[in-house]
């Protein structure tokens, strides 16, 4: 009898975390649609940005003629970057993050950024300028980042200047 009731306690477990992943799964996509919309409906509303979209990933950069940066940079995991950002609410324009004030660029590892990133700085070489807008889900997602001014959710918008690339 202990082993009958020890059985239905493991299956009753089991599918009461299926019904939690799948309403997860649920939150993402409704998450997904919320952030893309955002970003599609600013992008309507300025048509003369000429952005592209990074793969199927929701994340679009914006690069200026001129401003594409030079050499031939391969960008891995480990590549140390420099550079200087300013980051906005794409929502409001509020500035949450910047650095071109700063005369020192920071320096970070491509595989410790925030996904959008990883995806948005391989699209310029050394010097280029590059403006990133990041769905939440390629940011920080439903983790608000107070200490910062981030609210759960947050969609995010990067102006980027990249001094330096390393391997």
């Amino acid at each position: 009898m202990n082993r009958i009731l020890l059985v239905l306690l493991i299956c009753g477990i089991g599918f009461s975390a299926c019904k939690k992943t799948n309403d997860s799964l649920v939150q993402y996509k409704a998450q997904a649609a919320i952030d893309d919309k955002i970003i599609a409906d600013y992008l309507t509303a300025n048509p003369g940005l000429n952005a592209k979209r990074i793969d199927t990933s929701g994340v679009f950069y914006i690069v200026k003629t001129g401003e594409e940066g030079s050499g031939n940079d391969l960008y891995t995991s480990s590549t140390q970057v420099t550079l200087s950002y300013t980051g906005r609410l794409l929502t409001t324009g509020a500035v949450f993050s910047e650095t071109e004030s700063n005369p020192v660029h920071p320096s970070y590892s491509l595989g410790s950024m925030i996904r959008g990133w990883q995806l948005g700085i391989p699209q310029i070489k050394k010097g280029g300028k590059i403006r990133l807008l990041i769905p939440s889900r390629y940011a920080y997602g439903p983790y608000p980042q107070a200490q910062i001014g981030l609210p759960a959710n947050a969609v995010l918008d990067f102006s980027m200047q990249l001094y330096n690339v390393t391997n």
